[in-house]
């Protein structure tokens, strides 16, 4: 399993570590990279947090990107939390969709999440000193009166919730666009505050969102709040590895199955899922960049990909077992000792 050290009370200010967290995996840092350096190197314990809203019964190796992220704060000791967004989850991110989205109900988002935290422990601690805080947006927006909202709400404005592109693209088009969609920003935004943040890691695709919890800490709290986005994983066409495209890589599927669906990424995005996705050092990315650059089969580099997945989520035997099955069945054409046939 990953190291899943919690570090002091006192957070660490290790200047190696602190630049692997502003550089490894990462797009943006708003303010700056120089600012979060400053804060990281003072000494004081940061909160920072990714929020996931539970639209899929399993989290995939995309949501691992910004974990593996939360994983570094927590390992300088830092105060790290898994937003589960039970409440925003009902309403459903409109980032990249050109079409509404279907609202879940409440009972929808509680079983898609109820795997999230153990899938979620490949990479981060829940237990003991350090532990990663495990909270729902419910706990706030569902005691929220009427007034607290529309004075929220406030905060910001129609047309700067009408700047986002995938609203603009509706508009030209005549779609339509929900209010509840129009608001998801400023709800996502909120949760910055409620939760006191210092930071919030998430997809760039999720920046939008982020910013304007910035702006609700600023105006709220009259303090700084970060923003770290992380790459979004996809391919050669920049089609989006994840959920939306059929070709996520599932933190639920059992040993075998997720060896298998490792081995199908594309090769375009074998180093980018070591850099991003694992915790293996850095130099060993380097050498995966050299060796695909140097014409090797990717196949090798990817059985190394697919064999780190499965170490990660149900350990080293078990990824062994998932390699052997996966050669004997697809490069030896040899039938599997166990089939899964579905009724």
């Amino acid at each position: 399993m990953a190291s899943k050290s919690s570090g002091s009370t006192k957070p660490s200010t290790d200047s190696a570590k602190i630049d692997e967290l502003l550089t490894r995996g990462v797009a943006e840092v708003y303010p700056s990279r120089e600012a979060l350096r400053g804060a990281l190197a003072s000494g004081k314990r940061l909160r920072v947090y990714n929020g996931i809203d539970p639209t899929a019964a399993t989290l995939h190796i995309g949501h691992l990107a910004s974990l593996q992220k939360l994983r570094q704060f927590q390992e300088l000791g830092h105060e790290v939390i898994m937003l589960i967004g039970d409440f925003t989850g009902m309403i459903g991110d409109p980032t990249g969709k050109s079409k509404a989205r279907v609202p879940l109900t409440r009972e929808q988002v509680n079983e898609n999440a109820k795997m999230y935290q153990e899938q979620a422990s490949s990479v981060l601690m829940f237990a003991g000193k350090g532990a990663t805080k495990v909270r729902r947006n419910g706990e706030w927006w569902d005691e929220m009166t009427a007034r607290q909202l529309l004075e929220t709400l406030s905060l910001t404005t129609a047309q700067r919730l009408l700047e986002r592109d995938m609203f603009q693209e509706r508009l030209k088009k005549g779609e339509t666009i929900g209010a509840h969609e129009l608001l998801y920003p400023a709800l996502q935004g909120y949760d910055s505050a409620a939760m006191e943040v210092d930071i919030e890691i998430g997809g760039t695709d999720q920046m939008f969102n982020m910013l304007m919890g910035r702006d609700y800490v600023r105006k709220m709290q009259q303090r700084e709040k970060f923003v770290m986005t992380v790459p979004l994983l996809a391919d050669a066409a920049g089609r989006k590895i994840g959920k939306s495209e059929g070709n996520m890589v599932e933190l639920g599927a059992s040993a075998e199955d997720l060896f298998g669906q490792a081995m199908a990424l594309p090769d375009g995005v074998i180093s980018a899922c070591f850099e991003q996705v694992t915790a293996v050092p850095m130099p060993k990315v380097v050498e995966v960049r050299e060796r695909l650059a140097r014409g090797e089969n990717p196949r090798d580099c990817k059985m190394e990909l697919a064999s780190e997945f499965v170490r990660m989520r149900y350990g080293a035997e078990a990824a062994d077992r998932a390699q052997a099955a996966f050669v004997k069945t697809f490069q030896k054409h040899e039938t599997p000792e166990e089939v899964l046939t579905k009724s």
